[in-house]
C-alpha cells in the first residue's frame, strides 16, 4: 500500500489534482504573474507523507523479485511535512517570494497520513530521491506539458 504519489506525468488542475501537484501549479501561476499571495485550502497544519512515482514503481519491483510472508507491506518514506511546508520548500525552490493565504473555507481532510514503514525497511527497500529533487523533476515536467 503506498502513500500519496508524485511526479511527472501529473494531474495538475488545481481543483481535481493531490495536493502537491495543485501547489505547484499555484506557486508556478504567482512566479509567472509576478503576484505575492498563494491561496492555499484549509489550515495548512495537515501533514501528509509523498513519495515520488519512480521509488514507488522500483518498490513494486524490488518486492515482486524478493520472497515475502507478508501480503502488505507499506511503501513510502517515513517522513511528512505540514502543507504550509510543502508550499514553503516548493517557493523554495522555484525561487518564488510571496505570502501563503490560507482559505480555511475549504477542508483540510485527515490531520495526519504517515505510513510505517518498517517492513519495508527490514527487507532493505527505501526511498531514493530525495523531496527537493523529486519536485525538480516534477517541475520539469510541469513546464513542457504546460508549454
Amino acid at each position: 500500500m503506498p502513500t500519496n504519489c508524485y511526479g511527472p506525468g501529473d494531474n495538475y488542475n488545481s481543483l481535481t489534482s493531490h495536493f502537491l501537484p495543485a501547489l505547484i501549479q499555484k506557486i508556478h501561476n504567482v512566479k509567472i504573474k509576478k503576484t505575492k499571495k498563494i491561496k492555499i485550502w484549509g489550515s495548512g497544519k495537515v501533514k501528509r507523507e509523498i513519495i515520488f512515482v519512480d521509488d514507488l514503481a522500483e518498490a513494486c519491483i524490488f518486492f515482486m523479485k524478493k520472497k515475502t510472508k507478508h501480503s502488505l507491506i507499506n511503501i513510502g518514506t517515513g517522513i511528512d511535512y505540514s502543507i504550509k511546508d510543502y508550499a514553503k520548500k516548493i517557493m523554495k525552490i522555484l525561487n518564488v517570494k510571496g505570502d501563503i493565504v490560507f482559505d480555511k473555507t475549504k477542508p483540510d481532510g485527515t490531520p495526519r497520513k504517515l505510513l510505517d514503514i518498517s517492513l519495508a525497511k527490514k527487507y532493505g527497500w527505501h526511498a531514493k530521491t530525495t523531496l527537493k529533487n523529486g519536485i525538480i523533476k516534477t517541475y520539469a515536467s510541469f513546464l513542457i506539458k504546460n508549454k
